[in-house]
């Protein structure tokens, strides 16, 4: 008899976890409550919505920890990455989708396997038998959140996801504005024009530094503190921090030449990403928010080009809670108090839709293996997959645990290579060489 596995989220690790476990045999049940329970930052109802930016990140697979994590998603067979090679948009050198058919071709996919069915319902108490992966996500239901929290004992971390803006084409000025990777990245004339770019003077950019940090802003709720993901700032919170520190990080002027007036070096870059194959989206690179609608428009139309600037979608912050994982997940994702319950994605305490998608891989390769009574090598460590799965189910300090993306930091030591800048494209090099190997030789024993 057909064993099945239940799944509890349709987004990246809840996709992927149902396409690995489908295609090894199981039957798969995915329970995704939306479109009848909304969320904030969701638009549909289809399984892998992208809700920040359409954006992978680097695709670089010898010299980026997040491309290698690519590169093993690819070799074993993942949803994801095949789907994303599929509508692909030109991002120089990352890995950037058209997001509206991109999540139509992973719900058609998963829909059409014979092994899946998906069940459109909110799952809002902890199951107390059978096998289950919950993949709910940072956004998880408040009744299910409030039952994992009942069953741990403990209180979820929390802190708090901004999005970006996304802006209609035919609205920028592109007398003011102009299209380049930088560095000219791209192999092809498209790759290298991949990003708009709006630039600013000095007067420009210390004007626009006075208007965000008066802005009326998002509030939190009493009892609420704003703990912050790094890696996906508002930009009110970076320019609190500095007034220089938007311009050493999304607004940084390096590597671009301005086409309109290339004798003037540009104070200060914005740029922009292509978020739709017809080019008539475009997301604001590095632009999360909490700022007020109201707020949002007046500010960000003082950016040069974007005068007249019309909104496809807003930005907004949204609270994005996850487990404890190291105190409350043991090596193989299963919540130590219920083994029948395994968690994947954000939820663990991940970063980026591909480690939470890495995760539902994982996770779904796991649970196989225990549901068909396979013995199954430990994950290699010095994988990416191994890294990320070390470094939340016991390799983080579980006093200081934060979301994670994944990095060359989490792996083991190559010995024998020159420490410092100078010898790092050879370190990284021999990181990624070595988890190929390893990854493989993983694959291959299953």
């Amino acid at each position: 008899m057909t064993q099945t596995l239940n799944i509890i989220g349709g987004g990246m690790a809840g996709s992927e976890a149902a396409w690995q476990a489908a295609n090894a045999g199981l039957n798969v049940v995915i329970h995704e409550m939306r479109p009848k329970v909304e969320t904030f930052a969701h638009q549909t109802g289809d399984l892998g919505e992208m809700v920040c930016s359409n954006s992978f990140r680097s695709d670089d697979d010898e010299q980026n920890a997040v491309g290698l994590l690519h590169w093993e998603m690819r070799a074993a067979g993942g949803l994801i990455m095949a789907t994303a090679d599929k509508h692909k948009l030109p991002a120089g050198g990352a890995l950037a989708v058209d997001r509206e058919p991109f999540a139509q071709s992973v719900t058609a996919a998963l829909k059409s396997h014979p092994n899946i069915s998906v069940s459109y319902e909110e799952i809002t108490e902890l199951p107390t038998d059978g096998h289950w992966i919950i993949a709910t996500g940072p956004l998880t239901s408040g009744n299910l959140a409030d039952a994992i929290a009942n069953e741990t004992g403990k209180d979820a971390l929390a802190f708090f996801d901004a999005i970006a803006p996304i802006i209609y084409f035919d609205s920028i000025d592109m007398s003011q504005a102009w299209m380049q990777s930088r560095y000219d990245k791209g192999e092809t004339e498209e790759e290298r024009t991949a990003y708009l770019n709006c630039p600013m003077t000095r007067d420009q950019y210390e004007a626009f530094i006075d208007a965000l940090l008066a802005s009326d802003k998002t509030e939190f709720k009493e009892g609420e503190t704003a703990g912050y993901f790094d890696g996906c700032l508002p930009i009110e919170v970076m320019a609190e921090r500095g007034r220089e520190t938007l311009r050493f990080g999304p607004m940084k002027p390096v590597g671009l030449t301005n086409a309109n007036d290339p004798e003037n070096k540009p104070y200060a870059v914005v740029q922009l990403r292509r978020d739709n194959a017809l080019g008539t989206l475009y997301n604001i690179v590095g632009f999360q928010t909490k700022m007020k609608y109201g707020a949002q428009t007046d500010v960000l139309r003082m950016i040069p080009g974007l005068q007249d600037a019309q909104f496809a979608r807003l930005g907004g912050i949204h609270r994005n809670t996850f487990l404890n994982s190291p105190t409350l997940l043991d090596g193989q994702m299963r919540l130590k108090s219920k083994p029948h319950l395994r968690f994947a994605g954000q939820i663990t305490g991940v970063e980026g839709y591909v480690e939470s998608a890495a995760m539902g891989l994982l996770a779904a390769r796991l649970a196989v293996a225990e549901i068909t009574g396979q013995e199954l090598d430990p994950v290699p460590h010095t994988t990416a997959m191994g890294a990320l799965v070390t470094h939340i189910t016991g390799g983080a300090d579980a006093k200081t645990f934060q979301p994670m993306n994944v990095n060359f930091g989490l792996f083991p030591p190559v010995e024998g290579l020159k420490g410092g800048r100078k010898g790092r494209k050879d370190r990284y090099k021999a990181y990624t060489d070595r988890a190929k190997a390893d990854w493989t030789a993983w694959l291959d024993s299953q």
